[in-house]
C-alpha cells in the first residue's frame, strides 16, 4: 500500500530524502542507500530495503547513530526532526518520579561508565519499568554483547522512524 508519505518521499529531492533517512539514523552509508533504492512500490518494500543495508552497520556508523541519542529517561531538546522523534519514542514513559527517575539515572551514569556510550533500547511500546529492567540486565553483559544489542537496537529504532516518516 502507498502513502501520501512515501509518495512524497520517493519524489523527494535526492538531498530532502536523504536528510529524512538521515533524521531516523545519522548513518549516511545506510541514507544514501535507502534513498538510491527509489522509488519504493509500498511502505513495506521501502522497509524492507532500510533493514538489509542497516544490518550490519560499521562500528563508525553505530558511533555515528548514537551520538545523535539522548539519554533514555531525558527529554529531546531542539525542533529538528531527530529531536521529535525521541520525544514520541519517549513519550509513552509518561513523567519519571521518584525511584524510576532516579534508579534510570543511576543505570545510565553506570551504564556509560561502563560502555563509553549511552543506553539505547527502542522506547516505543515500553514502559518505563521495563526500559529500567533492560537496563539493569544489560549492565551484565560483556562489551561485545552489548554493541552487538546497541546496534541492533539502533537498526529497529531507525526503521520504526522510517515507518512513521513513509506513513
Amino acid at each position: 500500500m502507498t502513502s501520501a508519505g512515501l509518495e512524497a518521499f520517493n519524489a523527494a529531492d535526492v538531498d530532502v530524502a536523504r536528510a529524512q533517512v538521515l533524521s531516523c539514523a545519522a548513518v549516511t552509508r545506510w541514507a544514501e542507500a535507502v534513498v538510491a533504492g527509489r522509488p519504493y512500490a509500498d511502505t513495506e518494500a521501502a522497509l524492507a530495503a532500510a533493514r538489509t543495508v542497516a544490518d550490519p552497520w560499521s562500528e563508525e556508523e553505530i558511533d555515528s547513530a548514537l551520538a545523535r541519542h539522548p539519554r533514555i529517561g531525558e527529554r529531546a531538546s531542539g525542533d529538528d526532526a531527530d529531536a521529535a522523534h525521541s520525544r514520541r519514542e519517549q513519550a509513552g514513559l509518561g513523567d519519571l518520579t521518584g525511584s524510576v527517575e532516579e534508579r534510570l539515572r543511576a543505570g545510565n551514569r553506570a551504564y556509560e561508565e561502563r560502555f563509553g556510550h549511552v543506553f539505547l533500547i527502542r522506547a516505543a511500546g515500553r514502559s518505563a519499568e521495563e526500559i529500567l529492567a533492560s537496563l539493569e540486565e544489560r549492565l551484565e553483559n560483556d562489551p561485545a554483547t552489548e554493541r552487538r544489542i546497541a546496534g541492533q537496537q539502533l537498526r529497529e529504532i531507525a526503521v520504526l522512524r522510517l515507518e512513521g516518516e513513509l506513513s
